[in-house]
């Protein structure tokens, strides 16, 4: 038995025997004399029977840890109990007490006397067995981690025994915190968080520590709960309508650092017409951004998309093509000769040939062509020579258009090179013309759209900032460096940002930590560990057809899916798990589970963790606020924690409003409407001590005149 117990030990640490076995739930019958509350055999008094409390099955290689999940009270047969002479008692239902318990783990006795617990169970006991009591010095290395850093809580079904996790485990696979309104949840992200680093600063071998926390906060509530760390350890970025507020910095996600899938979902451009055109337009303003010359690419797009209407059209037409047929071609060829002398002044090529084909092919249109005969729609037909000839003098000009180098020609619309963004739409339209037919139309919609929302100016400040941002920058400023100037919490309010369009700036943030991360370890060859938290997940993580929701979701489930090879994990906090991403939810190895009252939601949590701990997670629905159940990679076996106190001024502020207080005027308020309608409605005022304007005063009873005061001189009577 490997020493883990000499007999005598067993003997009187004995409750019961196991009646049956099966591979998630043990029933044990308890003996008669076991302790119906306190157990005073284990060291220390000891409650039990107690729901999730723990009992030992001894086998060969140690003890198998079983928790406590169901006790009750069945009749049964008088039992026969050794050294007892009971044979003449009447044979009557006799109520015995049974448990059922879920096996977890194995406890293994060390050389220097220590336990260790090792999770899962290999080797399952027999019918008969034994089940003891744990002492208090294995009741504490059952819940102990040997592995752990820092505490989190204490185990309150352990004696109160410290529970610590490794922030290797507990960050660097994805955690889940999960739990209603209320349950402590905030808080529980919020401390992790303060802990860890708590407990790194005291064994740091550097001057600053090498952390990056990203927090994703769509309610504003951690803004002040981590101002004792200092403005060097925590940067706060938000939308700033007040200049003088240096509270925070300006957040600044500019435009041009988003990719193509982002600018489709943010214009919501149709595939159509309208999708084509707008990457084509991101990648010649970022080329031409790259070349340091503009124009170049804007004459190459103009011709190639000039050349590609001419092919169409040709194509489109028959051999034996009769005048009528031709008469599309007159809108083609009027966008074509509206800039074409303008764009060939820009670059200094050869365009003989093509200036030959349309001065030939502009003498023919217009030969006989009288302004009466243009009023009556009569204009002389063009030919399939006189598109092909335009067609080679567009190709004669092209090739004499340099792109750049390789480097230049890798740039897609994808690659974060900066670009004026107000050159943008018009571009776009400018393009759309040069197609020719209806397509202008259906890109001023999408123009119009985009125009609408860069006029916010909540989101004008974002993703067009007036003071302009490097890629290096922002990076350092959102991901952190070695620099001491740069913090290890990134705060990032995401409150003032519209409902429309912020799933888009959560995608982008998202992306951009994780591509940063990922061409790290592709340059250095190593890790750089990051944590982003995703406050109120559930509204950004939803499984919807919205292309707008999409994007957001999509970002999340490939980091989910790959971001922990390249060191960036993430801690989701939700109060709705059941509306959250199955993809999502099924890669996080680890989940801090607070009060769920939700069926739904408790039958989705129940699917997470594997079947045996069922009759663990049915306390779910009356877990106080404070407590929570850890279940998975983080710790060993599951466990009930009691999470650590947080001080008030370091909560994140999710309290529940004080109703009584306020109704009876313990707790003051103050309500200025006119403040808040003039911050909503951007109204700028000051504040000025303005007397109430008064007139002269009569004393009835004196009958004298009090004299007016020095503000009546303004009145008008």
């Amino acid at each position: 038995m490997n020493n883990f117990y000499d007999f005598d030990e067993i003997r009187n640490l004995t409750i019961g025997t196991i009646e049956s076995v099966s591979p998630i739930e043990i029933k044990v019958l308890l003996e008669v004399d076991a302790p119906q509350n306190v157990a005073i055999n284990t060291g220390v008094p000891t409650h039990f029977p107690k729901i999730n409390g723990y009992v030992l099955i001894p086998n060969e290689t140690g003890a198998i840890v079983g928790v406590i999940n169901w006790i009750g009270i069945q009749h049964s047969n008088y039992p026969i109990r050794k050294g007892f002479k009971d044979f003449d008692l009447i044979d009557l239902p006799f109520p015995l007490r049974k448990m059922v318990i879920t096996p977890l783990g194995v406890l293994k006795k060390k050389k220097d006397s220590t336990y260790e617990i090792q999770r899962g169970v290999y080797s399952y006991p027999s019918v008969g067995d034994n089940v003891i009591l744990p002492t208090d010095k294995q009741l504490t290395a059952i819940v102990e981690n040997p592995d752990g850093k820092f505490e989190i809580g204490k185990a309150p079904i352990a004696s109160n025994a410290p529970i610590k996790v490794n922030p290797d485990k507990l960050f660097g696979r994805h955690l889940a915190i999960l739990g209603n309104t209320g349950s402590g949840k905030s808080c529980s992200v919020a401390g992790l968080i303060r802990w860890s680093l708590a407990e790194a600063d005291k064994v740091k071998t550097i001057t600053q520590l090498n952390s990056r926390f990203i927090i994703l906060d769509p309610n504003g509530e951690y803004f002040d709960a981590f101002n004792d760390l200092g403005s060097k350890k925590v940067r706060k970025f938000t939308i700033k309508l007040d200049e003088s507020d240096s509270n925070f910095e300006q957040l600044k996600i500019p435009a041009w650092m988003w990719n193509s899938q982002e600018w489709i979902s943010f214009s919501q451009a149709a595939p159509g017409a309208q999708r084509p055109l707008l990457l084509q337009s991101l990648l010649d303003l970022k080329r031409g951004k790259q070349l340091g010359n503009s124009n170049i690419i804007r004459v190459h797009s103009f011709l190639n998309s000039s050349r590609n209407s001419l092919l169409t059209f040709l194509g489109n037409l028959p051999t034996t093509a009769t005048f009528p047929q031709f008469m599309g071609m007159v809108g083609i060829f009027q966008n074509i000769s509206t800039d074409l002398d303008f764009h060939l002044s820009e670059i200094p090529v050869d365009n003989q040939p093509l200036s030959d084909a349309y001065n030939q092919l502009n003498t023919d249109y217009k030969r006989t062509l009288t302004s009466r005969e243009w009023q009556a729609g009569r204009f002389n037909s063009f030919s399939h020579q006189d598109i092909s000839s335009m067609i080679t003098g567009i190709d004669s000009v092209l090739s004499h258009i340099q792109l750049g180098d390789n480097e230049t020609s890798k740039i897609n619309p994808d690659t974060p090179i900066n670009f004026e963004l107000n050159d943008l739409i018009p571009y776009l339209e400018q393009l759309a013309e040069n197609q020719g037919g209806n397509i202008l139309q259906f890109v001023q919609m999408l123009s119009l759209r985009m125009r609408f929302l860069f006029s916010d100016e909540r989101l004008n400040g974002v993703v067009q900032p007036k003071e302009d941002i490097t890629l290096v920058d922002w990076l350092n400023l959102y991901i952190g460096s070695n620099d001491a100037e740069n913090g290890q919490i990134t705060l990032i309010d995401l409150s003032l940002i519209p409902s429309d369009i912020i799933h888009v700036v959560v995608a982008v943030l998202s992306r951009l930590t994780f591509e940063a991360i990922q061409r790290y370890r592709k340059i250095y060859k190593k890790e750089l560990p990051t944590t982003i938290v995703l406050e109120e997940a559930h509204t950004f993580l939803r499984e919807f057809n919205s292309n707008t929701n999409n994007i957001c979701l999509e970002t999340f489930e490939r980091i989910a899916r790959e971001g922990r090879k390249f060191g960036l994990s993430m801690v989701l906090s939700s109060q709705r798990p059941s509306e959250l991403s199955q993809t999502v939810l099924s890669q996080c190895n680890t989940f801090l589970l607070h009060r769920i009252v939700n069926d739904r939601d408790q039958d989705l949590v129940k699917k997470l963790v594997p079947d045996s701990l069922s009759g663990l997670l049915k306390e779910l629905p009356i877990l106080p606020s404070r407590k929570a159940i850890l279940v998975g990679w983080a710790f060993p076996i599951p466990v009930l924690v009691e999470m650590r106190f947080l001080d008030k001024e370091h909560r994140p502020q999710s309290n529940d409003p004080d109703f009584w207080d306020v109704w009876t005027g313990k707790e003051k308020r103050e309500i200025d409407w006119t403040k808040i309608a003039n911050d909503w409605q951007g109204i700028k005022t000051t504040e000025k001590n303005i007397a109430t304007p008064t007139i002269d005063k009569v004393d009835h009873e004196s009958n004298k005149v009090e004299p007016k005061t020095k503000k009546d001189d303004d009145l008008p009577f």
